[in-house]
Parts: C-alpha cells; sequence; structure tokens
C-alpha cells in the first residue's frame, strides 16, 4: 500500500510527519526547519500533496518570526520559501499555474513572517518598559531609603550637637555648685540655676526635634520654634562663661541675611568647638572671631587647651562632633580645618561661601 503513490497511507504518515515540526517549533527550531523541507519534498515525490507540509511551513515561519532574533527569522524563512519554490517549480503540468501557486506561498510565507516580527517587536517593547518600570521603582526606593539615612544623620548631628553642648555645661555647673554649696551658698545658688534654665533650653530643642519625626501633622506646632542662629552667639558664649570658660566673642563686618541652614551651620560649628575646649581640653580661655566678607562668612575659635584626645594608634576615630563639623560646613560648600596651634592650643576654622553652593576641597587638615 505504501507503494502506491498517493495512496492513503502515504497521506497519513506524510499529514503524521507535517504535525512533527510545527510541535518542535519552539524546542528545536532549526530541525523543524528542516523537517519541513523533507516533508515538502516527500510530498511532492509521492504526489501526495504539499498541504499540510505548507500549513506546517507557514506556522514554523511565524514563529521563528516570534522568537528568533531578525536574522535567524530570515534565514529560516529563506530556506522554507526556497524549499518550496524548488518543490513547486519543478513537475509536470503547465509552468502558470505553478508560479502563481510558488508566488501565493512566498507572499504567505513573507505575511507570517512579518506578522512574527510584529509580535516580537511588541514583546520587546513590553519587557523594555517592564525593566524601565523596575529599574524606576528601585530607584525611587534607593532615593527613598537614602533620604531616610540622610535625615537620621541630620538628626543624629543635632542631638549631638545639642545635647554634648548643654549635658557639658550641666555637668561643668553642677561640679562647681557641689565643691562651692558649704562655703558659698549664693554661687551654688546661681550655678544650679544655670543648670535649670540649660536643662530647659535642651528639653526644648528636643521637643522640636521630636516634633521633627513625628508623622501626624495634627500633632506638630503651628509654629516651631526659630533655629538658633548667629544671634544667639552670645548667648551661647555666656553659658560657657557661667560654666567657667572665659570666651571672647569678636564679630568683624555685618550680618548679611543669611540662609537659616548657613546660620545654623555657623552656631553648631562655634557651639561645638566651645564645647570640646570645656569638655576635652582643659582650656582656661577661648576665642570666637565671625567675620563677615565679601567672599563669606570665616569662623574661628581657637583655645589655650590641648585639644580632643587623639585618637589610639591603629584607629581612625575622629569623635562625632568633629565628624558632624566637617558634614554641616561640606553641605554648605565650605572647608574646616581642625588641629593644634603652633604656640599651643586648639584651633578650629570654617570658610562658607555665601551663597553656599562652591563645594570646594579642603587644602589642609580637616576633621
Amino acid at each position: 500500500m505504501l507503494a502506491a503513490d498517493g495512496g492513503p497511507a502515504w497521506v497519513l504518515l506524510l499529514a503524521f510527519a507535517g504535525a512533527v515540526p510545527i510541535a518542535l517549533r519552539r524546542v528545536a527550531a532549526v530541525t523543524s526547519v528542516g523537517l519541513v523541507c523533507v516533508v515538502l519534498l516527500l510530498s511532492e515525490w509521492r504526489e501526495a500533496g504539499v498541504g499540510v507540509a505548507a500549513v506546517a511551513a507557514l506556522i514554523v515561519a511565524y514563529t521563528r518570526g516570534a522568537l528568533a532574533p531578525l536574522r535567524q527569522a530570515v534565514l529560516s524563512t529563506l530556506a522554507l520559501g526556497a524549499c518550496g519554490a524548488a518543490v513547486g517549480l519543478v513537475g509536470p503540468g503547465p509552468s502558470g499555474p505553478r508560479v502563481a501557486s510558488v508566488t501565493a506561498g512566498l507572499l504567505a510565507l513573507l505575511a507570517c513572517l512579518f506578522l512574527g516580527r510584529t509580535v516580537y517587536t511588541r514583546r520587546a517593547y513590553t519587557a523594555a518598559l517592564e525593566e524601565r518600570a523596575r529599574a524606576a521603582e528601585l530607584n525611587r526606593e534607593t532615593a527613598a531609603r537614602q533620604a531616610v539615612l540622610d535625615e537620621r544623620r541630620r538628626i543624629a548631628r543635632e542631638l549631638h550637637d545639642m545635647v554634648a553642648h548643654h549635658v557639658s555645661v550641666m555637668g561643668v555647673l553642677a561640679t562647681g555648685a557641689r565643691r562651692t554649696l558649704r562655703r558659698d551658698p549664693d554661687a551654688a545658688d546661681e550655678a544650679l540655676r544655670t543648670i535649670e534654665n540649660t536643662g530647659r533650653t535642651s528639653l526644648r530643642e528636643m521637643r522640636r526635634l521630636l516634633d521633627v519625626l513625628r508623622s501626624d501633622d495634627e500633632h506638630a506646632p503651628d509654629e516651631p520654634p526659630p533655629e538658633p542662629g548667629v544671634a544667639g552667639l552670645e548667648r551661647l558664649a555666656e553659658q560657657v562663661r557661667e560654666a567657667g570658660l572665659p570666651v571672647d566673642l569678636i564679630v568683624l563686618g555685618t550680618a548679611p541675611d543669611l540662609d537659616p541652614g548657613l546660620d545654623l551651620t555657623i552656631y553648631r560649628v562655634v557651639q561645638e568647638a566651645l564645647t570640646n575646649a570645656l569638655k576635652h581640653a582643659d582650656a582656661a580661655s577661648a576665642r570666637v572671631t565671625l567675620e563677615f566678607a565679601v567672599d563669606g562668612v570665616r569662623v574661628s575659635v581657637i583655645d589655650d587647651g590641648h585639644g580632643p584626645t587623639p585618637p589610639l594608634p591603629g584607629t581612625k576615630h575622629l569623635g562625632h562632633g568633629l565628624v558632624g563639623m566637617r558634614e554641616r560646613v561640606a553641605l554648605y560648600g565650605g572647608t574646616l580645618r581642625t588641629g593644634a596651634r603652633p604656640g599651643g592650643g586648639f584651633r578650629v576654622q570654617a570658610h562658607l561661601p555665601p551663597d553656599g553652593s562652591a563645594v570646594q576641597d579642603d587644602p589642609g587638615g580637616h576633621a
């Protein structure tokens, strides 16, 4: 029965063979193209008709166009078209119908390839959009985490600068009050009063920072207390004097309208430098010089103590206060220098540009 040209057995066999490349087109693409060509040749040889093989060729061409890169898809379609043209043009009978049939088949192959490329392009475009969306989401999450970290560092600097100063002043005054309580009750009473006022000031500033952390706007104050600035330096110097460290405050030039953040930075630099002189340096006196010039603001705090305790050998710890000063000054494009003075004592010098935008490298030692 298989020997009969175009017999039912051959038709069934070639139909089954034509289904195989359709099943393999996604997992063995090149093999499926070759099988389609083989089925086309066998169908023409046995004169069993190329209907199933032609359908398989169209499906494989579409699949290659939808899944494969352009070069591979075109080469596969050309192979199918060449095989189909060879089968269609070779054989008995008038050439006109054969040419028309081959032309229609080639156009159908090209249409399937074009349809597949359209699907391929659409999938690639969708994948690119999804990738961009994932990247944008990742960037948003990264930016949000960085914003939280920056806010935590800012609040940590504020807490350190504020608490360290006030607690140091209170500790020194409490020690003095204890020593003078019996022989000079009035001096002890004045020291205790200063401790009380300092504690209240510290509490107000801590409440201000806690208000910043609140997420419920209904519980936030309508008008938060103003941040300390240059105007509060005289009061700061007076607190340090009351704690036992004589301080000279010198202001050169006229203070312009400062950005609130820059104003706070100047105050915190002076506050941290005086706190270090009071707490760590065993200084007998300190001098604060604030100069307002055309090229910005210069802050200088010098004392006659030994400066902060140096780090142990093999360590790089600089202390949170000095690191906080450096971060504050760098945030406004300034430079900070700290170190021992040639004649003895310790110095802290900062230069802040007027607009706080021109970030400069610190050519000298910095905190």
